[in-house]
Parts: C-alpha cells; sequence; structure tokens
C-alpha cells in the first residue's frame, strides 16, 4: 500500500494542523486511485464540528462536510480519497478511536503537531474486517503524474 502525496500538499496538511492547535484540525484529501496506490493533489480543509470540549483530542467531519467535498471532487474531476486530521501533543499512531470511526477505503493521514508545530505524519488505512489499521507508505512527490 501506498500513499503518493504532492510535497505542498503535506506543508498544507501541517499547516492547518499548526493552526487548530491546541485542538485537532481535519480535512479530506483530494485525488485519484488506481488500485493499491493512492495519489493526494489536494485537500479541503474542514473546522472541526467536534463539541468545544472535545476538539482537543477529538474530530468530527459531518455528513454535510463528505457531502460537499464530494460535490468538491467531482467538479474538480477527483474523487475523495481520504481523511487527514491531527493529534496535538501526541504521536501520528492511529488510536482506537479513529479505527472505531474509520472506513475501509479510506486512507487516514495522522500529522503530530507537537507544542504547536508539525512533526511528522504517518499515513494508515482500515483492514477489510474493521479490526485494525496498517500503515501505509507515504512518498512525497514535487507534482501528479
Amino acid at each position: 500500500m501506498q500513499l503518493k502525496i504532492v510535497a505542498d500538499v503535506l506543508k498544507a496538511i501541517h499547516k492547518h494542523g499548526e493552526e487548530a492547535y491546541p485542538e485537532e484540525g481535519a480535512g479530506l484529501m483530494l485525488g485519484r486511485v488506481n488500485g493499491d496506490q493512492r495519489e493526494v493533489s489536494d485537500i479541503l480543509p474542514l473546522e472541526n464540528s467536534r463539541e468545544d470540549e472535545a476538539r482537543h483530542n477529538r474530530y468530527l467531519i459531518t455528513a454535510e462536510d463528505m457531502l460537499a467535498g464530494e460535490m468538491e471532487a467531482a467538479r474538480r474531476g477527483l474523487d475523495i480519497v481520504g481523511v487527514f486530521h491531527s493529534h496535538p501533543d501526541h504521536p501520528n499512531q492511529a488510536s482506537e478511536f479513529d479505527r472505531e470511526w474509520a472506513l475501509p477505503f479510506f486512507s487516514y493521514i495522522i500529522t503530530s503537531i507537537q507544542q504547536g508545530k508539525a512533526a511528522g505524519s504517518r499515513s494508515w488505512r482500515l483492514t477489510d474486517d474493521r479490526t485494525e489499521f496498517a500503515e501505509e507508505h507515504i512518498q512525497v512527490i514535487e507534482t501528479v503524474e
């Protein structure tokens, strides 16, 4: 499993997480899927719709956000490839909560934000039986092919 992502798009994911700090930031990743490979060429940053007291360690993407994301992706001739979110002052490891809310098809980039600065990203994909995440390799590219 591999996730290709444009360097500037990964930088935008890091910036969104830093700006959301000390809360979790989140959004949708847009691009193309080709078999077991995904290519992320853009993002749609979203507001964290979780209630105020839970935003420090939870995010919520609403059904309305997903619909708007699907419409925007279609307008651009792209697909929703996955979701990105940040973990403020925590590792970029998928949590049990992340697993419970994940869908098997999507890629999930998690960025650790340490004291307000991005400290690295990892990508995860839920197994088809939904029991665990498998890490997928992130390949940073300069432009989409």
